[in-house]
């Protein structure tokens, strides 16, 4: 995904105990965040479904097409 959207999608990976994890409550083993909120894993396990999420977050008003 960070190829997709290069320039505006910065992607991290953290550990259930690093710092950055503290302050949520997960349910689970996996958890994707953006810009603080969980994505739901059944979006962020399916390509087409997150680049669609994405696409809608990065771009809410113009669509991917025009970036």
């Amino acid at each position: 995904m960070e190829d997709r959207f290069s320039g505006e999608l910065t992607v991290k990976f953290y550990t259930m105990d690093a710092e950055e994890a503290k302050g949520y409550t997960f349910k689970g083993s996996t958890a994707v965040l953006l810009d603080g909120k969980t994505v739901p894993i059944r979006v962020a396990m399916d390509k087409n479904a997150m680049e669609a999420f994405l696409s809608e977050q990065i771009h809410p008003l113009t669509g991917p097409e025009t970036h």
